[in-house]
């Protein structure tokens, strides 16, 4: 029969408020991250629809001058 050498009273328990908390820390920096990423993404949507909407704008000026219609 084997015995039980060594105790896990030192170790804390999966469902200990202490392990609790690490992983909700470690969620929340995981959606924080998330969050900045996708707002970085969108920005650069934003400045690229802008970019693209100046250009449609000075075309459509430029045509609109010259009479090219």
């Amino acid at each position: 029969m084997t015995m039980l050498t060594h105790t896990h009273s030192l170790e804390r328990s999966s469902y200990s408020p202490q392990s609790r908390d690490a992983e909700t820390d470690a969620a929340g920096t995981r959606i924080t991250t998330i969050k900045r990423i996708c707002l970085c993404a969108c920005a650069a949507l934003l400045a690229g629809g802008a970019m693209a909407g100046i250009i449609a704008l000075r075309t459509a000026i430029y045509l609109a001058r010259f009479n090219y219609h």
